[in-house]
C-alpha cells in the first residue's frame, strides 16, 4: 500500500492531462510560441489559456508577449528550473508507482502458482 500513498501525494498541477502535455512539451523545447502549443495539444485557445495561467501561478512556467514589427501578437512559453524540477519529480514519483505496481504484481503470481516458475 505504500507506493500508492505516493499516486496521493503527485503533484496535481502537472498531473493533470493537459498540463503534463504542455509541461512535457516545454520540458523538450525549453521554449514555445502559443500557437504551436495549442496545435501539438489539440487544446482550444480559451483551454489552453487557462492551464498556462495556472502553471505561471504555480510559477512552473513565463509567459512573454511581445509584437511582431508592432503588428502582430506573438506569446511565448518558456518552463522555469521551478518548472522542470517538478516535472522531474512528477516523472520519479510514477516510476516508483510503477515499480511498486510490478512487484506488488509478481508477488500475486508468485503467491497463485506457489512459487513455481514455468
Amino acid at each position: 500500500m505504500m507506493g500508492f500513498q505516493k499516486m496521493a501525494r503527485l503533484d496535481k498541477m502537472i498531473h493533470e492531462p493537459a498540463r503534463l502535455a504542455i509541461m512535457s512539451a516545454l520540458e523538450a523545447c525549453s521554449m514555445a510560441e502559443f500557437l504551436f502549443l495549442q496545435e501539438l495539444t489539440g487544446l482550444t485557445k480559451g483551454n489552453l489559456s487557462c492551464h498556462l495561467s495556472k502553471l505561471e501561478k504555480a510559477e512552473y512556467i513565463i509567459i512573454e508577449k511581445s509584437y511582431i514589427r508592432r503588428k502582430i501578437p506573438q506569446t511565448t512559453i518558456r518552463i522555469t528550473s521551478e518548472g522542470t524540477a517538478a516535472l522531474e519529480r512528477y516523472w520519479e514519483q510514477m516510476d516508483k508507482i510503477r515499480e511498486f505496481t510490478k512487484k506488488w504484481q509478481e508477488e500475486r503470481e508468485n503467491q497463485r502458482t506457489g512459487g513455481l516458475i514455468g
